[in-house]
């Protein structure tokens, strides 16, 4: 297994053995300000971050809702783009080799690039995981291949709307991790049904031996603290950035990186402690548990 992909093992590995689910904060680089953002990922990691989700600015994010939109555009506008996402890993792999660190974004900006230029700067960078919104695992055999070839992890979303098909191929195409949308429409939005959510689980890892984080629609500390009753980790992005906008906003330009870089951590820190007394003694999910398809 490769060291980058040994992170993630280890990060999930870390909170299983403290019976608790990894913490996977969701962040738009660039945004407030492009030198804000290494030191925003060394703050959460701080507070409890296991895994950093890191979001690559596109113009039009289709699967996210207005507080994730506006990060991107604010971070677009400021000139960030996937070059510049690239470089700030490799800024924070210089103080921390140890935090998994997943892109998130889109096709576009990894296709004008070139597959295999991305794959060759990303891996250099120390990026850990690839989670691109619009590649389908059914169409992308080529594309996996060459990420695994540059030790990063293909990750994948799965829906309530998800078919066993979409399942199993996810299944065998995915490594690292796998990203559970709990709720149909845009982040941020919605209610959580935790029951339906353990449910859909259980569902899945017929067919996924991974660790399967649940995202979209967790916003507090007791929405957080039931679904890692059920979820190996709680994937956690609209609330965040609103928290770390409304500390910035309407600041001078000069107090804004603080501000947010404050807040999030903060609030954060907030969700980590209620995940470390979430679970009752002995209560363990764990992939390594799941009966399913092996890759």
């Amino acid at each position: 297994m490769s060291e980058q992909q040994d992170r993630i093992s280890a990060a999930f590995a870390r909170a299983a053995v403290q019976n608790r689910a990894a913490l996977i904060p969701y962040i738009a680089a660039g945004n407030p300000l492009p030198e804000s953002t290494v030191p925003l990922m060394h703050a959460l990691v701080q507070a409890g971050a296991d895994v950093i989700e890191l979001g690559i600015p596109f113009s039009d994010p289709m699967a996210d809702g207005p507080v994730i939109q506006q990060a991107a555009e604010h971070a677009i506008a400021q000139g960030i783009g996937l070059r510049h996402v690239l470089d700030m890993v490799a800024e924070f792999r210089q103080k921390d080799t140890v935090t998994p660190i997943v892109l998130m974004g889109y096709a576009n900006p990894i296709e004008h690039m070139g597959q295999a230029a991305f794959a060759e700067k990303a891996s250099k960078s120390g990026v850990d995981g690839l989670l691109t919104v619009d590649y389908p695992p059914e169409e992308v055999d080529d594309f996996v291949r060459l990420l695994e070839q540059h030790r990063i992890a293909p990750i994948f979303l799965l829906a309530p709307t998800s078919t066993e098909e979409r399942i199993r191929a996810v299944g065998k195409a995915a490594r690292g991790y796998v990203y559970y949308v709990s709720l149909n429409g845009v982040t941020g939005a919605g209610h959580l049904d935790t029951t339906d959510v353990a449910n859909r689980l259980k569902r899945i890892r017929q067919h996924v031996s991974l660790p399967v984080g649940v995202g979209f629609g967790i916003s507090d500390a007791e929405s957080a603290s039931s679904i890692s009753l059920v979820a190996d980790a709680v994937v956690i992005g609209s609330k965040l950035i609103k928290t770390m906008t409304q500390a910035w906003t309407g600041l001078p330009a000069a107090q804004q990186s603080q501000a947010a870089i404050t807040a999030g951590a903060e609030w954060l820190k907030g969700i980590s402690q209620a995940l470390e007394v979430a679970r009752p003694a002995g209560h363990q999910v764990t992939a390594s548990s799941n009966s399913g398809d092996t890759k």
